[in-house]
């Protein structure tokens, strides 16, 4: 008899996964959505609890949330791969741009997703991680060109990374007023 993923008290024999994000509704929804694919389930509401726990039991996968209080998921995702350079990382971020991908992938994360992001999405997003590049073929995915409102939003992330969050500099290194690069940074990243 197989063990019930839904039920916490049997013995998964699945991978571990380590899910860090500081929404508690969000996380418990992914918690919920992972168990029921026979995952051995782990939380963690920010950086304290989750290095504690890799630590205790290294995961085989993680999910870490970009943007948390106190500790960014760069920081975590550096940190898990120190304990654990094998364990697999997908960065989960709201407020994704190129710098913060590349930043992840050069940090050793498998893959970058945006949110809202489901099970399917992360599951993939390990997969896509996990395969060896192919030498020699080429990739037939279509390429969609982003569009100008995107690529601002990008460059304006990128230079707000370098800048480590201070609005104001910021601005100053774009040459636009603190206010208009506020309103910019209230908006939704666009999609293309």
């Amino acid at each position: 008899m197989s063990p019930d993923p839904t039920n916490p008290t049997e013995p998964l024999t699945g991978e571990s996964i380590l899910i860090v994000d500081d929404d508690p509704v969000f996380r418990e929804r992914l918690a919920r959505g992972f168990r029921r694919r026979g995952f051995d389930v782990r939380t963690a509401g920010g950086y304290a609890s989750a290095i504690a726990q890799a630590r205790a039991d290294s995961p085989e996968k993680a999910v870490v949330d970009l943007k948390m209080p106190e500790h960014t998921g760069l920081e975590v995702l550096r940190e898990l791969k120190e304990i654990d350079p094998t364990t697999s990382v997908v960065v989960l971020t709201g407020y994704g741009s190129i710098a913060t991908a590349i930043d992840a992938v050069r940090l050793g994360a498998t893959h970058y997703v945006q949110k809202p992001a489901d099970i399917d999405e992360l599951l993939a997003a390990f997969e896509r991680g996990e395969r060896p590049p192919l030498e020699g073929v080429a990739d037939d995915t279509p390429y969609e060109t982003p569009s100008l409102e995107r690529k601002e939003w990008e460059y304006i992330q990128q230079i707000l990374a370098d800048c480590d969050g201070n609005v104001s500099l910021a601005a100053r290194r774009l040459g636009v007023h603190r206010r208009t690069l506020q309103r910019k940074l209230q908006r939704y990243p666009p999609r293309r």
